[in-house]
């Protein structure tokens, strides 16, 4: 049976970066776009819609920061895989990109073989999840339209905002460690801290406007209503 090609956009103002990048995951079996600036970014995501987009976060005209921000908020965008590439290595800068709904985030200068490892990483947690709708009192969370319901109003939550929901609400009452979470919501390959995990629960809080989170102090998190 043909399987088309997943689509991968690559937006970097580096010429050399772009190339190379992209002649890998041809080579991989991907069909791959570029682009050159933050607009560009956005106007070929909308055209061809790609599984996954590699932002450089530092181009001109939109940062990487700023694409991901305003592709999220459209619904064609809230599964797609984003992953950040710069030379910025603090924390702060990873912090803020994964804050905005990236998946994965990789320094320069790149290896072709860590980024492709990367990439493929990406696909086979992507491909690992379970599309069971959930139902918890007036909450619904609806992973094979990426949806959540509260009092059948839909609240709209970053990429990463729901699959952190859909984690703890898969098992009510159970504790989900820290390490646990980074792990399954990040994955292994991403270091982020216990901060990014607190943005994100208080976010989910404030959006949905419902008590469905606890907080075990120093241990994690646990979905109860």
């Amino acid at each position: 049976m043909y399987t088309r090609p997943r689509k991968v956009l690559i937006a970097d103002d580096e010429p050399d970066i772009l190339e190379i990048l992209k002649y890998n995951l041809i080579n991989e079996g991907y069909e791959v776009f570029t682009a050159r600036d933050g607009d560009e970014a956005i106007d070929k995501a909308r055209r061809h819609l790609p599984e996954l987009i590699v932002l450089d976060v530092m181009m001109p005209r939109k940062t990487g920061v700023e694409v991901c921000q305003i592709l999220r908020t459209q619904p064609a965008f809230r599964e797609t895989l984003i992953m950040f590439l710069t030379a910025l290595n603090d924390e702060a800068t990873q912090v803020k990109g994964l804050e905005t709904g990236a998946d994965d985030y990789v320094s320069k200068p790149v290896s072709p073989k860590i980024f492709l490892t990367r990439v493929n990483a990406l696909f086979r947690r992507m491909n690992k999840t379970e599309a069971r709708v959930l139902q918890a009192g007036n909450l619904t969370i609806d992973p094979i339209r990426f949806v959540v319901l509260v009092d059948e109003q839909e609240i709209i939550l970053a990429k990463k905002e729901f699959e952190l929901l859909y984690l703890l609400a898969q098992k009510p009452g159970r504790v989900f460690l820290r390490n646990e979470i980074l792990n399954q919501v990040w994955g292994n390959e991403v270091i982020v801290g216990d901060r990014t995990i607190d943005v994100h629960i208080r976010k989910i809080r404030q959006k949905l406007g419902i008590d469905c989170i606890t907080t075990v102090k120093g241990v994690g998190y646990k979905f109860e209503l």
